[in-house]
C-alpha cells in the first residue's frame, strides 16, 4: 500500500509541473504581447519547422489553455501511474512524432496548443487497454471512453480554422501506434495477473453464511435438527433457572 501511495504521488508531479509551465508561458505571452502563432507548427513551411517542438507550449486564449490543462494533467498522471515502465518513452515519442506528423500532413495553417499531445495521451491509454487485454487496462480504457468521449467533437473538420482538428487526429493516431509498440512491455502487476488470473477464485473462505451441507439434507432432517436445537436451548435455559 505504501509503495502504491508513493507511486501515486510521484505520478502527479511531472504533469503538474508541465501544466504550471504552460500557465507561466501564457502569462508571459500576455504580458509581453507576443503572438503565439510564431511558435506554432506551419505544415510544410520552413518558418514553421521549429513549431514541431514549441507549439504545445503556447495557447491562443485562456479558455484554450484551461481546456487543455485538465486532460493533460489527468492523462499524463494516469500514464505515469499505470504504465511507469514505458511512460517516459511514450511521452517523448508522442510529443516528437505528433509534432513531426502535424508538420508533414496537417493543413498549411499555424497549429498551436497541447491538444494534439492530449489526444495522443488519451489514445495511448485507451489502446493500451485494448492491446494488452488485461482487466485493469480494459477498465482504464472504459473510464477513458466515459471521461473523454466529448473530445471526439474535436476531430470534426472546422471550416473556419479555429480548431486544429487534423492535429488532434494526428495525435490520436500516434498515441494508438505507440500503445501498440509497447503492448508487450507489461508492468509487474500485469504479469502477475496474467500468470495467475484465478489467484483468488480457489481460496477457501473462512466463514460461511449457511452451513456447508445445508443443501445436502432433506427437509425432514433440517426440521428435526432445528427441533433438537430448540430442545437443547430450552433445557439449558431451565438448568440456569434451577441454579438461580
Amino acid at each position: 500500500m505504501e509503495s502504491k501511495t508513493k507511486r501515486f504521488k510521484s505520478s502527479l508531479l511531472p504533469p503538474a509541473l508541465w501544466v504550471a509551465i504552460l500557465w507561466v508561458i501564457y502569462f508571459a505571452q500576455v504580458t509581453f504581447e507576443f503572438s503565439p502563432a510564431y511558435l506554432g507548427v506551419h505544415p510544410r513551411h520552413l518558418d514553421g519547422l521549429h513549431g514541431m517542438f514549441t507549439s504545445p507550449l503556447v495557447h491562443g486564449s485562456l479558455s484554450h489553455l484551461f481546456n487543455n490543462s485538465i486532460p493533460l494533467f489527468v492523462s499524463g498522471a494516469s500514464i505515469l501511474y499505470f504504465f511507469p515502465k514505458v511512460a517516459s518513452r511514450s511521452f517523448l515519442w508522442i510529443f516528437v512524432v505528433t509534432g513531426v506528423a502535424t508538420w508533414l500532413f496537417a493543413r498549411p495553417v499555424y497549429h498551436i496548443g497541447a491538444s494534439g499531445i492530449v489526444y495522443g495521451f488519451i489514445a495511448f491509454i485507451f489502446w493500451s487497454g485494448v492491446f494488452r487485454q488485461n482487466n485493469r487496462s480494459i477498465v482504464l480504457a472504459l473510464v477513458v471512453i466515459i471521461m473523454y468521449s466529448g473530445m471526439l467533437a474535436g476531430l470534426v473538420p472546422d471550416p473556419e480554422n479555429r480548431i486544429s482538428w487534423d492535429g488532434h487526429l494526428v495525435g490520436l493516431i500516434v498515441g494508438a501506434v505507440i500503445a501498440y509498440v509497447y503492448k508487450d512491455e507489461l508492468e509487474p502487476d500485469e504479469i502477475e495477473s496474467q500468470q495467475n488470473p484465478y489467484a483468488y477464485v480457489n481460496e477457501e473462505p473462512t466463514h460461511y453464511f449457511l452451513p456447508r451441507d445445508i443443501f445436502e439434507k432433506t427437509k425432514l432432517q433440517r426440521r428435526l435438527e432445528a427441533e433438537e436445537a430448540m430442545r437443547q436451548r430450552w433445557e439449558s435455559d431451565n438448568t440456569l433457572g434451577d441454579l438461580d
